[in-house]
């Protein structure tokens, strides 16, 4: 079967992924090591676990040269974080560039030669906010329109890759109740969409047949 590998995949929308794509993909989960991911490795078929630290670009440098052919690669992993630009120190910003962008952009330079081997597809999972900056997103905001900038040229510097950005909006996840304790509500998970609905987009997206190129997926959850 041909391969994807999945950052942030030991829970939360990751693990879904890994889910909805293992009927027809040998996996490599990433994440850090957790029962979780070792709990979701031997539960599906064909996968295994790839423990790497995405902010140590050696670590990855090394993890990636065995890899030699890569049909998928989903880029989930990801930090939330929320603030007044007035409350955000310089090093809050630096901590989640380095996750949701440095490591990202870094991860897919390495994984080039094994995309192209394959004509393979980056998937790089975005949020609302990577095309609307709200009060109190500053830093999150930045991070993910850099995510998108890079997306895009990426697409235009590849042109025998398949290059998607999905836009979901906000995700009944653990980050999600952080974000809502943090903002001072109530958490409601019936009010956001499923880690599985995104899940089956981002599938939807991988099998598209090869004559079509599906560059921007936009979910937003149905108000109840």
């Amino acid at each position: 079967m041909p391969t994807a590998l999945i950052t942030g995949a030991s829970r939360g929308l990751g693990a879904a992924i890994a889910r909805a794509l293992a009927p027809t993909y040998d996996l490599l989960l990433g994440g850090r090591p957790s029962a979780e991911l070792d709990g979701l490795a031997q539960e599906l078929e064909g996968s295994s676990t790839w423990t790497v630290e995405l902010t140590d670009p050696d670590e990855m440098a090394a993890a990636t040269e065995a890899i030699t052919t890569l049909d998928v690669l989903v880029h989930n992993a990801g930090l939330g974080s929320i603030g007044l630009v007035e409350d955000t120190p310089i090093e809050e910003h630096r901590r989640l560039m380095e996750v949701n962008y440095f490591a990202p952009a870094e991860l897919t330079r390495l994984l080039l030669p094994a995309l192209r081997a394959a004509d393979g597809q980056v998937v790089f999972i975005n949020s609302g906010a990577g095309r609307t900056a709200n009060p109190g997103w500053s830093a999150y905001a930045a991070t993910k329109f850099a995510l998108r900038a890079f997306a895009d040229a990426l697409r235009s510097e590849e042109p025998g890759l398949r290059v998607t950005t999905v836009y979901p909006g906000r995700i009944d996840t653990d980050m999600q109740r952080e974000i809502v304790d943090a903002e001072g509500g109530e958490y409601d998970g019936s009010q956001f969409l499923q880690p599985s609905t995104v899940a089956a987009a981002v599938a939807s997206a991988v099998a598209t047949p090869r004559d079509a190129h599906l560059t921007e997926v936009i979910l937003r959850p149905t108000r109840r």
